[in-house]
């Protein structure tokens, strides 16, 4: 099969939904720091974040296999903090105990780079039912919660947990599909194949 965009990320949801819409893509995970610079809006860290994952994949191709670089990032806003991933089950807990029973925001960044970068950024707010500690840590035993931003993934496990979505469900996931296919668009690179 041959590969109209690589998608730098080793995310599974983001590859499910370039599937979902018929991207012919490769993987090309990257490594980028992930470090909130002081100053920096949510929106801002997300946009900065997508287009460095996706320059550096930009910059890791040889010129003969120069397609464009797809790359994505999402953070978790709740009173003002910025939540990543959980480092581990304690973090973990006490981000679920600071979504618990309120309403937060999920930032979702998108960048297509083919020299230079273009993006689009997506925010949803999600609303969590109250949690008890004893969910929290039931929760976090699945194993689900160790990769995500927010400690939860509202297409798994935690979807009993959605009071209300306002927003993209696949920006929530990681990928929202409404500004990737824009971006896809601009460089007319196919969907549905």
């Amino acid at each position: 099969m041959s590969v109209d965009v690589y998608l730098a990320s080793a995310s599974p949801r983001r590859r499910e939904l370039l599937q979902q819409i018929g991207v012919r893509f490769a993987v090309l995970p990257v490594n980028v720091a992930e470090i909130y610079q002081t100053g920096e809006t949510p929106v801002a860290y997300a946009q900065r974040l997508a287009c460095d994952k996706a320059q550096a994949g930009w910059n890791s191709l040889v010129n003969a296999d120069r397609k464009p670089v797809l790359g994505a990032d999402t953070i978790v806003v709740s009173d003002e903090r910025i939540l990543g991933k959980p480092r581990d089950q304690d973090d973990g807990i006490v981000m679920l105990q600071l979504l618990s029973g309120k309403t937060h925001q999920v930032i979702t960044a998108v960048a297509l780079c083919h020299g230079p970068c273009s993006v689009k950024v997506n925010v949803s707010r999600v609303s969590l039912r109250s949690l008890t500690l004893a969910e929290c840590q039931a929760y976090w035993e699945t194993g689900e919660p160790s990769d995500k931003a927010g400690g939860y993934a509202i297409q798994g496990k935690a979807a009993i947990f959605i009071r209300e979505l306002e927003g993209s469900y696949s920006g929530v996931m990681g990928l929202p599909i409404f500004e990737t296919a824009q971006l896809l668009a601009q460089l007319n690179i196919p969907m549905w194949s």
